[in-house]
């Protein structure tokens, strides 16, 4: 069993499921590698309390990310901090020679983004990928694999997004992702729009073409201390994209949505693609349930529900009848992640993390999106 050490630079919401996929490894089957924490890093100290108290794996706890990475005990980092913070840290991981698994964006902007790239061209030897935990709910494994199986035929159009509704309250105070210096003039795009652009990337299916719909609705938040000040990014954003079927060549409209105020959308990632000879289509508002629809010519219509069970890309102890849900994603896309670092390839197409070559199309897409809004234009991507 390989076991490979790991640092978290940043131990909030994300290092937390990251800390628990690890602590239940062993729910996983047929895997010969492990991670295993042995250092985190985070300048707010409580932060640090429940890593220290849970993995008596850890041997450092530090404020001062350089610690970790002169640590010669760290493998692999997981870094989650804020948008302004990635181009330093990622290329600082990068140059110590640990492994990467970052946050999106990968980078503010897309100068940032650039840089990263170079430097991750200048350490061939060092394994980096970006988190997106999307793809990896059953229902979207399977239609993955029809995506392979060119199950879907002449490819229609493909709808892809990511929803919530956690800035609907005007009252909530405002926070580092509504503020243009730290998350980026991306706003939404560069906070949730990696998402729903995972799937269709890995498809092939790239963006030729944007024409984007960017919304600033709430246009002041109170502060801390209840004081109104400017909310600086987009709220919402509607991608509209020509994109290409390099199975068949045909051009098909692609939708992209990323919306942090979607009324009655708690968390919501949902994908559907329509071809000649199928549909397909998934929620996380209903988890388990994919829809599919088969037909020929002169047949009748109509969708079929499919409630799967526990069927991920990565075996695991959980009967085939239960549920799988979102701690469960984010476990598989860990294993994903080290099955490739661990192999050389991944399981399969869509059973693996988002590349450095995909997020950099990210911001080209993005880009020209702040372009296509700016000028109300479409911009080739």
């Amino acid at each position: 069993m390989k076991t490979y050490r790991f640092g978290i630079i940043g131990c909030g919401l994300m290092g937390r499921e990251f800390g628990s996929a690890v602590a239940r490894w062993c729910h996983l089957t047929d895997l010969d590698f492990r991670p295993e924490i042995v250092s985190v890093c985070d300048v707010n100290d409580e932060m640090l309390g429940w890593f220290s108290s849970n993995f008596p794996s850890i041997t450092q706890v530090t404020g001062d990310y350089h610690e970790m990475l002169a640590n010669p005990e760290v493998d692999c980092v997981y870094c989650a901090v804020p948008h302004n913070l990635h181009e330093q840290f990622y290329c600082d991981i990068i140059r110590a020679g640990k492994h990467l698994l970052g946050e999106k964006p990968f980078g503010i902007d897309k100068p940032a983004n650039d840089a990263i790239n170079a430097c991750i061209a200048r350490h061939p030897d060092v394994f980096v990928r970006c988190s997106s935990e999307f793809p990896f709910f059953p229902p979207m494994q399977r239609l993955g694999r029809m995506i392979e199986e060119q199950a879907f035929g002449t490819i229609i159009e493909v709808n892809s997004g990511f929803l919530h509704s956690s800035d609907l309250n005007p009252n909530k105070v405002i926070n580092w992702k509504r503020m243009i210096d730290v998350n980026g003039e991306y706003g939404c795009l560069g906070d949730l729009g990696l998402h729903p652009c995972h799937m269709p990337f890995k498809a092939g299916w790239y963006p030729k073409n944007v024409r984007a719909i960017l919304s600033n609705i709430m246009t002041q938040r109170p502060d801390k201390s209840g004081n109104l000040v400017p909310c600086e990014t987009w709220d919402n954003g509607t991608l509209l994209c020509e994109a290409v079927d390099p199975s068949g060549g045909n051009v098909f409209p692609l939708t992209i949505k990323t919306q942090r105020i979607a009324p009655g959308e708690t968390d919501t990632w949902y994908f559907e693609v329509r071809g000649t000879r199928a549909c397909g289509r998934w929620s996380s508002t209903n988890p388990r349930r994919i829809e599919l629809m088969f037909y020929e010519p002169g047949t009748d219509q109509g969708w079929q529900q499919i409630d799967m069970g526990w069927e991920p890309a990565f075996k695991g102890i959980t009967g085939g009848i239960f549920e799988f849900g979102f701690t469960d994603c984010i476990q598989q896309m860990w294993a994903a992640f080290l099955y490739e670092l661990h192999v050389g390839s991944s399981l399969s197409r869509f059973a693996s993390c988002v590349t450095p070559d995909e997020v950099a199309y990210t911001h080209r897409l993005f880009t020209a999106a702040l372009k296509s809004q700016a000028d109300g234009t479409t911009e080739n991507v």
